[in-house]
């Protein structure tokens, strides 16, 4: 292995990515280094890029990665299958285990993660693992996925099994384990439940696979591309409405016959699409934010609806990684979750930008990966 690898580094907010060579990262206690293989495009990075989620730059952004484990830090016994060899999947939230919200089962309320992550780009012991060759620091985003080479925190890996292709197994770490999360852990979706889903990107296509597989009596495709409604029509849901054309609510409403739905999940942090999916509910219904939004952005509710009948807004961050990242790789390796029919775009490390831009565009349905193959 070279002293050096290959990252995208985000000098800041209005500056282009750039492919750098920087130091390949040494792993702590409790951390591996994961040799990458690829890493999901997600829109998080997306607002982190356009300062709209405030993040210290320069920067390694990405954070779903598969690849291999080549090195296990000082006094890091392998846990749950993750050794020197082993072929896994990160997740974005790495909890530290030892938290008060870690060890009462909370990996996605993890302090440190918060605290030092996500506001400070280090891992926990307050540094960072990524520095250019002239020796500044790069704050990490996550793991800093978007790189040959990544440490991250051994309790943020699973090992990947059965046939998934690592390629795509990467989008396993946010956009499935993110949706795992928002049906099996907030919402606690029941057999039988109608379920509408806002807005139909990595996230949101995962929530309808992993809604119909929970047993959903109807699942409702919500977006404004015709494209990525017929492809949630392909992944299990049983109607499709494009809120471009349509009284998104209303539609909603009548497909439910004037009930509404039992569990509206928004995957954008749209102000508009926020309230729309509150009035989609039934009575006693909830709706389940999962969309990052912009800076400060707000939604307005009604109370009088919200008291007399009953309903709930929740927010749902992620799952709970020890145990639903591993439960997610499962759902793949059965054939319930498909990652190939929800990679539609693979790119190449120097063409990162590319894939960023074509997101930004709203040209990517599904989710696309960057390989780190020239």
């Amino acid at each position: 292995m070279t002293d050096t690898m290959r990252a995208i580094v985000w000098p800041g907010t209005g500056e282009d990515l750039r492919i750098e060579q920087i130091r390949v990262p040494q792993p702590q206690r409790g951390e591996v280094l994961v040799r990458v293989t690829s890493c999901g495009v997600c829109h998080t990075d997306l607002h982190v890029m356009k300062g709209e989620v405030a993040f210290p730059s320069p920067a390694v952004l990405g954070h779903e990665i598969s690849g291999t484990v080549v090195a296990l830090g000082p006094d890091t016994p392998p846990v749950r299958g993750v050794d020197v060899g082993a072929t896994v999947v990160g997740a974005f939230i790495m909890p530290c285990g030892e938290c008060r919200q870690c060890l009462r089962g909370r990996d996605d309320m993890c302090l440190p993660f918060f605290a030092q992550n996500r506001l400070k780009g280090t891992l926990y012991d307050g540094t960072t693992r990524l520095y250019r060759q002239d020796g500044s620091p790069l704050s990490m985003y996550s793991m800093g996925g978007l790189a040959e080479y990544s440490v991250v925190p051994i309790n943020a890996l699973a090992p990947l099994r059965g046939e998934v292709p690592v390629v795509a197994a990467a989008i396993l770490g946010c956009a499935a384990f993110t949706a795992y999360g928002a049906v099996h852990q907030t919402a606690a979706l029941q057999p039988d439940e109608t379920v509408a889903v806002v807005a139909i990107g990595g996230v949101g296509s995962s929530i309808v696979q992993l809604a119909r597989a929970a047993g959903a009596g109807k699942v409702i495709a919500v977006d404004i591309s015709d494209e990525k409604l017929a492809a949630a029509l392909e992944l299990g849901a049983n109607h499709a409405v494009n809120s471009s054309s349509t009284d998104t609510v209303a539609a909603v409403r009548e497909l439910t016959g004037g009930a509404g739905v039992d569990v509206a999940f928004e995957v954008l942090g749209r102000q508009e699409t926020f309230e729309a999916a509150v009035k989609m509910l039934a009575d006693g219904g909830r709706m389940v934010a999962v969309g990052i939004a912009a800076g400060a952005s707000t939604a307005n509710v009604e109370i009088t609806p919200l008291v007399r009948r009953g309903l709930k807004v929740m927010g749902s961050f992620g799952g709970r990684t020890r145990a639903d990242l591993p439960a997610v790789i499962d759902l793949a390796a059965d054939g319930v979750f498909s990652v190939d029919d929800m990679v539609t775009r693979t790119y190449a490390l120097d063409s990162a930008r590319d894939a960023f831009d074509a997101l930004a565009r709203g040209e990517i349905h599904g989710r696309a990966v960057i390989t780190m193959e020239n």
